[in-house]
């Protein structure tokens, strides 16, 4: 593949910004499991429920979370109801 030596350049330049930027999120990837890590021990929070948890706080969407919870909950109890003889 021929370039010129200033798509060269901007190749480089995007490839440091992105490895730049990978490297950033590589480390708050790991920050963010070491935080993690650290609450479930030392609470005890279930992996699930802190998970959720962080993601409802980060989304701040707690009513949405409640309300998909109450639909699955009814749903979840209408088919596992045992039927009802006619």
């Amino acid at each position: 593949m021929k370039m010129t030596p200033a798509e060269k350049q901007k190749l480089i330049n995007a490839l440091k910004e992105i490895s730049g930027a990978m490297t950033r999120k590589e480390a708050e990837q790991d920050l963010i499991k070491s935080l993690k890590k650290e609450l479930r021990e030392e609470m005890e929070f279930k992996v699930k429920v802190l998970n959720r948890l962080v993601k409802t706080f980060h989304k701040q969407n707690f009513e949405e979370e409640s309300e998909i919870h109450e639909e699955f909950e009814e749903l979840y109890k209408t088919v596992t109801a045992p039927a009802v003889a006619a």
